[in-house]
């Protein structure tokens, strides 16, 4: 009688129909041949489990070779395992074929997707998915029972589609990662993800990133985050989240105690929505990082978060980078952040700071022992004044990675860095951002270089010209030459729109040979001397490519 209904239901006839059509429904009937032929009970459950749990995360089976692998492809293979006593010999036999080629079946379609079948992990990430794949999808979730990490990122085609997969993730579930990030994900796919809160009760993070339209189911889906106690991470970077979003997601707060990283970057629609939605936000003591950068974050908001971010006393990353507004008034918030020791990373790259906000920040950074990233970009308040920030960066003893891009910095500025690695309190230092300072005369480029090499584990240093500018590198050349052998740890150099004469080129493609070594040489839009007479050549076109600075391996 169900099947006959089945039938007649269009839905389920669509559905019937995408599921035939897919490679994977080779997989799926192979599995229910294993469940059908096992029969119900204790060998049902073993079977089905076994055939999982054997699948470690490099894609291989429990003591599996190479050998065994390729054997794994014939099910008619002789290292089958031994069989059991007569009374059940025929059911064994036929349920261990199965699971042979069961196995072989999944590698295949896993494969085809680029990716190694996993009993715990499903990296789906970027594999074009489409509604018959959510299909296949959803039916194999009935028969993982120990996944834990679901991966669906990256596949744009799957957005409005969600609940064909969501609606089969069942109570009980043991899923503690869900990851959708950049799925064009609609609003309605919001309010699936809502409704399947309610059955992972184990989930400790949430990844929706890149889903501007899951802002207008937000509330739906705060509402549902107290059933996540244990969520540690809640990532909505570029969500479309408004001020209402966020209101719901602060009654929400005082359910997620144990939240460790909190982002809620690039939703430009959030400013003056900490004015009444920071309530809860102080109750987050395990919270390590928090990230609001490019959140339009007002002067109002400011008032509230500098009484709120104080209190976070576990925070170790802060980001408040590109929100203008707050430059006239960040003063207070910075000179705050002497009541948060644990302070690893701080980025208020791009925020008009004033000097007086700069000053601020310096005074706090005294007290700051544990700082190793500190980005200062595009703050051109900066330049001639970096003196302030002396004595911090004198007691900053862990400081890996310096950002002082677009800074204005001026000769004085160089010499004091000069002066701080001569006397070893940068010694490790491992990245350098000082790109975009053509503010800095040549002199003051030499005597930087001249202690360059004190920097022993420095890695990457940017020293690139704006796209508009080039000069010639004459004066420093040779002492960046002389410094670079004493510098083991060195693989890349920023130098766009510097102006290397034949020689100097030269010098830099034989200067890995002659000294083994692997350093990248970044002048990639820079101005040969013969280009610079003739500025009309087209060969000379100049543009900035900035190294990929990846502060996340520091934290």
């Amino acid at each position: 009688m169900e099947r006959a209904e089945t039938a007649q239901d269009p839905q389920n006839g669509y559905e019937e129909g995408l599921l035939k059509r897919s490679p994977f429904h080779l997989f799926m009937t192979q599995i229910q041949r294993i469940k059908s032929s096992v029969g119900k009970g204790k060998h049902q459950h073993s079977s089905v489990i076994q055939f999982f749990s054997d699948l470690d995360p490099g894609g291989k089976s429990k003591g599996e070779t190479e050998e065994e692998e390729i054997d794994l492809s014939r099910p008619d293979n002789q290292n089958e395992k031994p069989t059991v006593p007569a009374s059940d010999e025929v059911s064994h036999n036929v349920s261990e074929t199965d699971l042979v080629s069961g196995k072989w079946k999944v590698k295949q379609f896993m494969k085809k997707l680029g990716k190694k079948p996993n009993s715990k992990n499903m990296d789906l990430n970027n594999c074009a998915l489409n509604e018959t794949d959510l299909m296949e999808l959803r039916e194999a979730l009935e028969i993982i029972p120990f996944l834990e990490e679901l991966d669906l990122s990256w596949n744009t085609n799957i957005g409005g589609k969600l609940s064909l997969l969501t609606k089969k993730i069942q109570k009980g579930s043991k899923i503690k990662i869900l990851k959708v990030i950049d799925c064009n994900l609609a609003a309605k796919d919001g309010e699936s993800l809502a409704q399947i809160l309610n059955v992972i009760h184990h989930l400790k993070v949430l990844d929706l990133s890149i889903n501007q339209k899951i802002g207008c189911s937000l509330k739906s889906i705060a509402q549902e985050l107290k059933n996540v106690p244990g969520l540690e991470e809640l990532n909505l970077h570029m969500c479309g989240v408004k001020k209402d979003g966020l209101q719901s997601l602060d009654t929400a707060f005082q359910y997620l105690l144990e939240l460790r990283k909190l982002d809620l970057s690039c939703n430009r629609e959030i400013g003056r929505g900490f004015e009444d939605s920071a309530a809860h936000l102080a109750n987050l003591k395990d919270l390590e990082v928090l990230d609001l950068h490019q959140c339009c974050v007002t002067e109002e908001d400011l008032a509230v978060l500098t009484q709120v971010i104080p209190l976070l006393s576990s925070l170790q990353e802060l980001n408040l980078s590109s929100n203008k507004n707050i430059g006239m008034s960040s003063d207070h918030l910075l000179s705050r952040l002497r009541f948060l020791p644990k302070l690893k990373s701080v980025i208020i790259s791009n925020c008009s700071l004033q000097k007086a906000s700069f000053a601020s920040l310096a005074d706090a950074a005294l007290h700051l022992p544990e700082l190793e990233i500190l980005d200062l970009s595009w703050n051109k308040c900066v330049g001639g004044n970096l003196k302030l920030l002396l004595e911090a960066l004198k007691l900053a003893t862990e400081i890996r990675v310096l950002i002082l891009s677009s800074c204005n910095l001026a000769a004085g500025d160089l010499a004091l860095l000069a002066l701080l690695m001569r006397t070893g309190h940068l010694a490790k230092l491992q990245k350098l951002d000082l790109s975009y300072n053509d503010t800095v005369c040549d002199e003051g480029w030499a005597t930087f270089y001249q202690d360059l090499a004190e920097l022993k584990e420095l890695s990457e240093l940017d020293v690139s010209l704006r796209p508009s500018s080039c000069r010639d590198c004459g004066m420093w050349f040779g002492k960046l030459l002389t410094a670079l052998p004493k510098m083991p740890a060195f693989t890349e150099l920023g130098i766009q729109r510097w102006v290397f004469s034949g020689a100097q080129q030269k010098q830099l493609e034989y200067f890995n040979r002659d000294n083994t070594r692997n350093v990248r040489f970044d002048y990639r839009g820079q101005v040969s001397v013969s280009e610079k007479a003739f500025p009309n050549s087209t060969t000379g076109t100049m543009y900035r490519a900035t190294l990929p600075w990846n502060t996340a391996s520091f934290r």
